[in-house]
């Protein structure tokens, strides 16, 4: 009878809060992310080697987050990935969490995006080479629409630790 009582009141309480408050909804800022939709081949450098892979990305939730995902090699094996990134409001920032088959922990970064540059910087932690808390920055060059220049940094390095082109398919 009290987890009846319980499940009551909570669906009174969020009922009364989802009233008082109006849902997100996407912004010119997801208009940024938005233009990444599709699909796209990517050439992976990395330690003197590359690789080829693919990646897709959907807006999802509602049009607030963008969804990737990521299939390819790296280093002799198979590699794949998934990432979500928005705009947060409150924070005025974008953000973006990342996931994939080499790491157990994620990278949760966060940044801005220059419209002049047509670049995005994110910034964040995640787990380094050795296992232990690291700093990583990311930089997302679009000279174009069909075009991403992705690099990215480990630790206070000033060079990329690898970098990915994508090319949209038509």
């Amino acid at each position: 009878m009290k987890r009846f009582a319980v499940a009551g009141f909570l669906a009174v309480v969020l009922a009364g809060s989802s009233m008082a408050q109006e849902a997100p909804k996407p912004g010119p800022e997801h208009e940024v992310l938005k233009k990444l939709v599709g699909n796209w081949t990517t050439t992976m450098k990395f330690g003197g080697m590359e690789s080829k892979g693919m990646a897709t990305y959907k807006m999802d939730l509602g049009g607030l987050w963008l969804a990737s995902t990521f299939e390819g090699d790296f280093l002799g094996q198979k590699f794949s990935g998934r990432g979500f990134d928005s705009y947060d409001a409150g924070k005025k920032k974008y953000v973006a969490v990342w996931m994939d088959s080499m790491i157990t922990s994620p990278l949760v970064m966060e940044g801005t995006h220059d419209k002049a540059a047509k670049t995005m910087t994110l910034t964040g932690m995640g787990t380094g080479e050795d296992g232990k808390p690291a700093k990583f920055k990311s930089v997302s060059e679009m000279p174009d629409d069909d075009t991403i220049n992705f690099a990215m940094y480990m630790g206070d390095s000033k060079e990329p630790g690898f970098t990915i082109v994508y090319k949209r398919k038509k």
